[in-house]
Order: C-alpha cells, then sequence, then structure tokens
C-alpha cells in the first residue's frame, strides 16, 4: 500500500508495497530499493529471466524461489554478492556485499576481515632478515 505507516510522521517512511508489471527499463527495476518494496517483471523463460537480472549497474542480492536443484544452476549465473535460495538471510559468519556499484569488499567472514588490513610490501630488506634471521644491532 502507498501512505506512512502510523506513528512514522516525519522522515521517509513507506509501507510495504508491491510493484507488478515491471519492466526492466523502468527506473525501479534498475536501481537499487532499500526498503519494505518488491517488483514482479515477467520474462519468457529462465535465459530471459537471467538477463533481466543481470542487465543492471546495481548486483547487491537476489533471491530465488523454487526448486534448490535448479535454484542453484541460476545462482552460479547471477551477478550479485549474495543470492538466497528459498531463503531471505545469509549466514552471519559469510562474507557479505554486492557486485557491480553495489559496493567493494565484502563485510562478515575471513573476505570481510581482509578490507580491515592494510598490507605492505618492504623492499630492500638485507638476505639474513629476508630468511627470517633477526637483523645485528647496529645493522
Amino acid at each position: 500500500g502507498v501512505g506512512r505507516p502510523d506513528g512514522r510522521n516525519a522522515g521517509y517512511y513507506i509501507q510495504p508495497t508491491l510493484f507488478t508489471d515491471v519492466r526492466p527499463d523502468m527506473r525501479i527495476a534498475q536501481e537499487e530499493t532499500f526498503g519494505p518494496v518488491a517488483t514482479i517483471t515477467a520474462y519468457a523463460d529462465q535465459d530471459e529471466g537471467i538477463r533481466i537480472a543481470n542487465a543492471t549497474e546495481y548486483g547487491l542480492s537476489a533471491t530465488i524461489s523454487g526448486d534448490p536443484a535448479a535454484a542453484a544452476k541460476v545462482a552460479g549465473r547471477l551477478r550479485a554478492g549474495l543470492v538466497t535460495i528459498n531463503s531471505w538471510s545469509p549466514d552471519i559468519g559469510a562474507p557479505f556485499g554486492g557486485y557491480k556499484q553495489s559496493g567493494n569488499g565484502r563485510e562478515n567472514g575471513r573476505y570481510g576481515l581482509t578490507d580491515f588490513m592494510e598490507v605492505k610490501t618492504i623492499t630492500g630488506l638485507p638476505g639474513d632478515v629476508r630468511e627470517g634471521k633477526p637483523a645485528e644491532a647496529g645493522a
């Protein structure tokens, strides 16, 4: 539905809304919507559905419903950082982040941890230090 939820008199709040008959060229199909909003877009076959899903600048997440084995084949073809099958939530320890314009890097998991690290290269060290032997004092 449209309108503000009760008790939300200021700010940008909307009630859960479902948009039907959404065409791939519509703005709502091409941009990320953060809120209680879902869209329904018709497609002729699985390949067209995948093309439509991948033909945006964004790729934060995707959800596939239906037969898990068939969904697993589709999941690998989607350009999204998170794909859920018959679910809505990732594993808390799994890396999270988008593809394309949906951000870079990852949060959570081992990959997320590396985003908070800095890599340093040091060149020109004496041979002993390179081989793991401590440098002598005053060297």
